[in-house]
């Protein structure tokens, strides 16, 4: 489920925004309560997840035979079901038409191993359907793989071209990629918003979790989406704390 919310996660978290200090106690502020509201969420789903994957799924189905039933269900047949190591590491992956589920989904007969295996067939029908934000993001990836590898070094050579130039150009080059990676952030909410409303859709009207089981599905998915909604909070912070910085630097 957080398939490309990494691209931005990392991007964000590996220090790119602290090695060049804060502009104001705002920015410091700012930046430290999405950070915290993160880890707070983060910590919220594993505690969700942890609790309805002891919760067993009603008629017995493991995730990898929820997900097949939902693919056939909406006339998805080019899709495979795969198994892949770790813990929430699951996606849909659009090159070789597979969604992939993780260890604590893949064979669990849990609530949330159905919830998270039909979030991740949202995102396969989603693409059968030529969903238009879903199309929008896999374009986008390449771009924003180059630009988060790319930006910072792109400021640090901007800033130390503007102390002897004055000119801004590089460092606004710079911000432009950053700003790549958070329109990638932005897009990708109603990606996943809308996978998670496909799942829940489907769930309940095949009558596959009926009543309090499907609260405990929509919780499960509930928290997922708040960890994308945050990716796209700090990536917008982190813009306007570039441009803040560049402009605070020319004047």
């Amino acid at each position: 489920m957080l398939d490309f919310l990494q691209l931005t996660q990392d991007y964000y978290s590996n220090g790119y925004v602290g090695g060049m200090g804060f502009s104001s106690g705002g920015s410091l502020l700012l930046m430290g309560a999405i950070a915290i509201l993160g880890y707070i969420v983060q910590a919220r789903l594993q505690s969700v997840f942890a609790k309805y994957s002891q919760v067993a799924f009603p008629n017995g189905m493991t995730g990898a035979e929820v997900a097949e039933k939902m693919l056939r269900d909406n006339n998805v047949h080019n899709v495979k079901i795969t198994h892949v190591a770790g813990q929430l590491t699951d996606h849909f992956n659009p090159a070789n038409m597979t969604v992939n589920l993780s260890d604590s989904v893949y064979s669990s007969r849990s609530i949330a191993a159905a919830a998270v295996a039909c979030h991740e067939c949202g995102h396969a029908i989603q693409h059968a359907q030529g969903y238009a934000p879903l199309v929008m993001r896999s374009a986008l990836v390449p771009v924003v793989n180059f630009a988060s590898r790319a930006a910072t070094w792109v400021i640090i050579a901007g800033i130390a071209i503007m102390a002897s130039t004055n000119s801004t150009t590089v460092c606004w080059i710079g911000i432009a990629m950053i700003a790549m990676s958070a329109l990638f952030s932005i897009i990708t909410l109603p990606v996943e918003y809308n996978a998670s409303q496909r799942a829940l859709e489907w769930l309940e009207s095949s009558r596959t979790l009926q009543g309090v089981q499907l609260g405990y599905a929509k919780e499960s998915l509930k928290w997922a989406a708040r960890t994308y909604l945050v990716a796209a909070l700090s990536a917008i912070a982190t813009v306007i704390y570039y441009i803040s910085m560049i402009s605070r630097r020319n004047n």
